[in-house]
C-alpha cells in the first residue's frame, strides 16, 4: 500500500490503465487533479472548450479501441461536457470522463459552480461513480474501464469531490475487479446460431445489414468472410459504414434516409436480412412497420435490450458479433456451394439497380459539387486514410459519395447528430494515430461550432485536415425547408461569415479556398503532408441538395431521388 492524495491516486490508476492522453480543461474544483497531472507521464491536450473535450476523447477511443478520457471542473466546466457524453453514449464509444466536484460539506447547498452532474447526467452515461473517500478512487478507475470497454461500450463519469481529491491516505490497485449485478459477457445462443444459419441458407433473396455493432467488435474479416462464403451482398447502417469495404463487389453502401438508392431498393426485394450489430433506428429503416414486412429477420446483437426493441425478428443471436459470427461459419457446410442459378439472379439485380441509379440520381452541372469534391478526397486520400464528419449535408454527401475501402477508418456522429462533433473528434483520432492523415468532412454551419480547437490543432501539433463544403447556410436544415416548407427560410442564412481562410490562419493554420478541381487536387495532395493542420475551403451552391432522401415518417420504398 502506498499513501498518497486523492488526486495522486487517480493519476496512477490511469496510468496503470495505459491512458497516454487526457483531454481537458482545469478549474477550481478540479486543481488538485492538475497539480499531481504535472507530477504523471500522461499528456494532457488543453481543449478550449469541454464539449471538445469529451469529443476528442470520444474520436481518440473510435480510433484506439480502447476508453478515451476527459477533464472538466465543477458546474458549467462539467454540465459543458453533457453533450460530448450524450454524443457518446448514442454511439456505443467508451470515455471516460473526470470532474471535480465542491467539496463534500458544500454538496447539496447550493454552492458555488456546483451542479449534481450525476443526476444530469443519468440517462447518458452506463455508469456514474462519486468517491466519498479518497481510498476508493483507485477501485473505481478500475471499475470505470471495465465498464465502459465491456459488453456494449459507453461513457462512464467519475465525480470526484474537491476535498476527496486532497485526502492522503493509504491506496490499494486492484488488479482484477467484479461489479456486482453487471455481467456483459455473454455466450450466444448455439441453438439460436443453428435457427439462423438454416434460414439463411434457405433463402433465395438473403442481404446482411451491418452496423456499428460489427466495427465496436471489430468483426471485420468474420463479416467479409461470411458475405464472400454465400455470395451475400451487403448494406450497412450509417454507424456500419466502414464495416465492410466499400470497394467491394457485394458491397451496396449504406441504407436509410440518405442511403444509396440501390441498397434501400433491394434490401426491401429481400427474403431474409441479417442484422448484425445493428439496432434498426429510424434514419436506417424509415417507417419500422414496413421495414422487412413479411420476411424472415435474424438479429445478432451484444445488447439483449436491443432485440425487438424496434423490429420484431425471427432469431436473435446475442453476445459479441465477432465470436457469433465464427460460430456461424464454423456451422456452414465446408463444401457448401451457393445455389448459383439465384446467386447470379441475385448480383445480377445488385448490378442493375446500380446502373440504373447511376443514370437517375439527379447531379449538378457545375465544375465543384459535394459530390465531385469527395470523390477527389477518395481519390487522393490514401486509403487508411482515417475519416469523420460534422454533421448535417456535409454528413449525408459522406455516407453517399465516400468510400470507405479500410475497415474502421471511418465514422460520425450517427445517433445524437451533434453538430461540432467531428473537427475536435478528428484531433482525437489524430492523437491515436498520429502516422497516417486525419480528414474532417465538414460544412461550415457545424465547423463554426468548435472551429476554436484549431487552437488545439497547432500548438499540440496534431495536424488534421478540415474538408470544408461550404455554402454559407445550415445546409440540411435549408433543403428540408426548401422540400417541406414552400422555400420559406429561416435563420439558415451564414453569408460571408466568417472568411474561414483567414480564421484558420489567424489561429496559426494554413488554409486554401479552391475554385476548380484542380486546385482542390493540389491543395489535397499538399494538406496530406503537412505537419500542420489545414482548412480546404470548398464553395459549394447554397441550393445543392442531397439525393437520395427519404422524407421523415416515410418508408425506404418512399425514396425521394431528385430526378
Amino acid at each position: 500500500m502506498s499513501e498518497m492524495s486523492g488526486a495522486a491516486a487517480l493519476m496512477a490508476a490511469l496510468e496503470k490503465e495505459k491512458v497516454d492522453y487526457i483531454f481537458g480543461l482545469p478549474g477550481g474544483a478540479n486543481l488538485p487533479i492538475y497539480d499531481a497531472l504535472v507530477d504523471s507521464k500522461i499528456r494532457h491536450i488543453l481543449v478550449r472548450h469541454e464539449q471538445s473535450a469529451a469529443h476528442m476523447a470520444d474520436g481518440y477511443a473510435r480510433i484506439k479501441r480502447k476508453a478515451g478520457v476527459c477533464f472538466a471542473t465543477s458546474g458549467p466546466g462539467a454540465t459543458n461536457l453533457v453533450t460530448g457524453i450524450a454524443t457518446a453514449y448514442a454511439d456505443s464509444s467508451p470515455i471516460i470522463a473526470v470532474t471535480g466536484q465542491v467539496a463534500l460539506p458544500m454538496i447539496g447547498k447550493d454552492a458555488f459552480q456546483e451542479t449534481d452532474i450525476i443526476g444530469v447526467t443519468n440517462p447518458v452515461t452506463k455508469y456514474a461513480f462519486q468517491p466519498r473517500v479518497a481510498s476508493e478512487i483507485p477501485e473505481m478507475v478500475k471499475k470505470s474501464f471495465y465498464i465502459a470497454e465491456s459488453g456494449r461500450p459507453g461513457p462512464v463519469l467519475i465525480d470526484i469531490p474537491k476535498d476527496v481529491q486532497q485526502q492522503v491516505t493509504k491506496m490499494e490497485f486492484p488488479e482484477y475487479i467484479k461489479v456486482r449485478g453487471y455481467n456483459p459477457i455473454v455466450d450466444a445462443d448455439l441453438s439460436e446460431i443453428n435457427k439462423a444459419c438454416e434460414m439463411i441458407l434457405k433463402a433465395e433473396k438473403p442481404m446482411i445489414m451491418a452496423g456499428g455493432g460489427v466495427i465496436l467488435s471489430g468483426a471485420f474479416s468474420e463479416l467479409q468472410a461470411l458475405a464472400e462464403l454465400l455470395s451475400i451482398p451487403v448494406v450497412t447502417t450509417f454507424k456500419g459504414k466502414g464495416a465492410f469495404p466499400e470497394n467491394h463487389p457485394l458491397a451496396l453502401g449504406p441504407i436509410g434516409m440518405h442511403g444509396h438508392a440501390e441498397a434501400n431498393k433491394m434490401v426491401q426485394e429481400a427474403d431474409c436480412i441479417l442484422a448484425i450489430g445493428a439496432r434498426f433506428s429510424d434514419r436506417t429503416v424509415g417507417r419500422f412497420d414496413e421495414f422487412g414486412k413479411d420476411i424472415n429477420v435474424i438479429h445478432f446483437d451484444v445488447d439483449p435490450a436491443e432485440i425487438g426493441k424496434n423490429k420484431s425478428v425471427n432469431a436473435a443471436v446475442i453476445g459479441d458479433v465477432k465470436s457469433s459470427l465464427r460460430s456461424l461459419i464454423k456451422l456452414i457446410p465446408k463444401n457448401l456451394r451457393t445455389n448459383e442459378e439465384i446467386s447470379k439472379l441475385w448480383l445480377g439485380r445488385k448490378r442493375e439497380l446500380v446502373n440504373y441509379y447511376e443514370d437517375s440520381i439527379k447531379d449538378y452541372s457545375r465544375e465543384i459539387t459535394a459530390k465531385k469534391a469527395l470523390k477527389k478526397l477518395r481519390e487522393i486520400l490514401p486509403a487508411d486514410g482515417i475519416v469523420t464528419t460534422e454533421v448535417g449535408q456535409c454528413q449525408m454527401w459522406a455516407s453517399l459519395h465516400f468510400d470507405v475501402i479500410s475497415p474502421g477508418t471511418f465514422f460520425s456522429s450517427t445517433g445524437l447528430g451533434t453538430m461540432g462533433f467531428g473537427f475536435p473528434a478528428s484531433i482525437g483520432a489524430k492523437a491515436a494515430r498520429n502516422d497516417i492523415p486525419v480528414v474532417d468532412i465538414a460544412g461550415d454551419g457545424s465547423f463554426s461550432m468548435t472551429e476554436n480547437s484549431l487552437a488545439v490543432s497547432v500548438l499540440e501539433k496534431l495536424p488534421v485536415i478540415v474538408f470544408l463544403l461550404n455554402n454559407q447556410m445550415l445546409g440540411m436544415v435549408a433543403q428540408w425547408q426548401r422540400t417541406f416548407y414552400n422555400r420559406r427560410y429561416s435563420g439558415v442564412h451564414q453569408k460571408n461569415c466568417p472568411d474561414y481562410c483567414k480564421l484558420a490562419e489567424s489561429y496559426g493554420a494554413q488554409a486554401h479556398r479552391v475554385g476548380s478541381m484542380d486546385e482542390l487536387e493540389k491543395s489535397l495532395k499538399v494538406a496530406i503532408k503537412s505537419d500542420i493542420a489545414t482548412v480546404i475551403d470548398i464553395p459549394i451552391d447554397p441550393d445543392e441538395d442531397v439525393y437520395p432522401f427519404v422524407a421523415p415518417g416515410t418508408g425506404l420504398k418512399d425514396m425521394i431521388i431528385g430526378a
